[in-house]
């Protein structure tokens, strides 16, 4: 696995990330992005990351109306997303993380159909040289759960899933059994702590400093061979400023020990349990 976190794609932000030691980086080009303006700069980012050894891990479009209130694709939409994808492919980042939204002209098993449709023309666009997966929040997006998961992603098996505990936690489910039941179809993972007071949200917290069983969901993940990228993604109204660095710095340290070192040798000793 590679620890990195959520940045931007200037040359500063490659430098930051190189200086706290972290092993990734990842893009949310959302939908207030020009996919285009961002295309276009594809081949610089690129040699940003090679430049100081950062990889882009992973990167989204949230927020983006892909579906019209009849149910038809928003061709514009499409095409950022093949923008986005075509940037993925020359920067060499591995997974691209969309959403489909809900149109409520149409039956649950309409839109699933929908989305199947156009999910499946990303699937063909990126032609396996990117990883497609949906990300499981409600931003724009209704396939976040079992629910959708289960009649989109068994209709698709090539499509993953942007998968972060907090979201689960804010709808009131079981993060440990959507992963049980789902990790093996886990292509990106998201860093975030939440905290909940009294059945109410009180902070999008460091992770470490929240109520999130972290080696629970690292155990889930290695007993299902994820061998993705860990992206630490700052998010609280409360941590900000000096508090807010050194938080990052915080769940760096944290969630380091979690991850197996690539070059961990094993001497294959026949007493080992």
């Amino acid at each position: 696995m590679k620890l990195g976190i959520i940045n931007g794609w200037e040359e500063g932000h490659f430098e930051y990330v190189k200086s706290k030691g972290l092993d990734a980086v990842e893009f949310c080009v959302n939908h207030n992005y020009d996919s285009k303006e961002f295309l276009d700069k594809a081949e610089q980012i690129k040699g940003y990351s090679d430049k100081y050894g950062i990889p882009v891990g992973s990167m989204g479009r949230w927020g983006m109306e892909r579906i019209d209130s009849e149910g038809n694709i928003i061709e514009s939409a499409l095409q950022a997303d093949k923008n986005i994808i075509d940037a993925a492919k020359i920067i060499g980042c591995p997974v691209f993380n969309v959403g489909v939204n809900y149109t409520q002209s149409k039956s649950f098993f309409e839109n699933c159909r929908i989305a199947i449709d156009y999910l499946s023309k990303l699937l063909d666009y990126a032609g396996g040289e990117v990883k497609i997966a949906t990300y499981n929040c409600d931003w724009a997006n209704f396939i976040y759960n079992d629910k959708a998961w289960s009649v989109i992603h068994t209709a698709l098996p090539d499509l993953g899933i942007k998968y972060d505990a907090s979201h689960c936690l804010s709808r009131r489910g079981d993060y440990l059994k959507e992963l049980r039941d789902w990790g093996d179809r886990v292509y990106h993972v998201h860093i975030k702590g939440v905290l909940y007071i009294d059945g109410d949200g009180y902070d999008d917290a460091p992770a470490g400093l929240d109520q999130i069983n972290w080696g629970a969901v690292m155990d889930i993940l290695y007993t299902k061979d994820y061998n993705g990228m860990l992206s630490i993604e700052p998010h609280s109204s409360y941590w900000k400023g000096k508090k807010g660095q050194w938080g990052i710095d915080f769940t760096i340290n944290y969630i380091r020990p979690f991850v197996m070192p690539e070059d961990y040798e094993f001497d294959g000793n026949p007493y080992m349990p």
